[in-house]
């Protein structure tokens, strides 16, 4: 089985995440693609997100109609902060029978070469890569390497951080989360 890893906080996870990864699993030779919710990632600052399984239980919500999407808390367990290359090594470890690949957007291609250990990244692992509207520009060893596919999907311009101050702000917003999803964010009083 071939499996797409799509990282992210997913604080939330919100119809921009699920489009791009229905995509790429309808319209790539992915068998899967699994939302691996991250608990910190190094660049960004901790303070703002949800707990870790809040924002699983969201994330799980979000793929319970969508049988070739599947979530992930490997990285809950794992040292913090949590690298890539480390995730993929457990990820190999524990499943050993599946092929992974990396779900990435084009401005996270960009800073590629920043990630810890990204050429043995590159060596062993194949990344899909949808466009993201972004300034700077990749380097040119990524625009050409046979390992990174670009993939046509739609360019959706939400994010998790829009979503948050949306909430916070009382605006209505329900057409950018899914239903189920946007139910539990009230009913818990998230964001607000």
């Amino acid at each position: 089985m071939k499996v797409g890893l799509f990282f992210g906080t997913f604080n939330p996870i919100h119809i921009g995440h699920l489009i791009i990864a229905n995509y790429i699993v309808e319209f790539s030779d992915l068998d899967e693609v699994w939302f691996v919710v991250t608990p910190q990632s190094p660049f960004k600052q901790k303070k703002s997100m949800l707990d870790n399984n809040h924002r699983l239980a969201i994330a799980n919500i979000a793929v319970e109609n969508y049988p070739k999407l599947k979530t992930s808390n490997i990285e809950f367990n794992l040292a913090q902060p949590n690298y890539t290359v480390n995730t993929l090594i457990h990820f190999v470890e524990k499943f050993p029978n599946h092929k992974f690949c990396l779900i990435m957007g084009e401005d996270n291609l960009k800073g590629f070469h920043k990630w810890k250990n990204y050429e043995a990244i590159l060596e062993n692992y194949e990344l899909y890569v949808y466009p993201r509207i972004s300034d700077g520009k990749t380097e040119h060893e990524f625009s050409t390497h046979p390992k990174i596919h670009k993939v046509n999907a739609p360019i959706v311009q939400i994010s998790s951080t829009f979503i948050r101050k949306a909430i916070q702000e009382r605006k209505d917003i329900t057409t950018m989360l899914p239903e189920n999803i946007w139910k539990y964010i009230d009913e818990m009083n998230f964001y607000k």
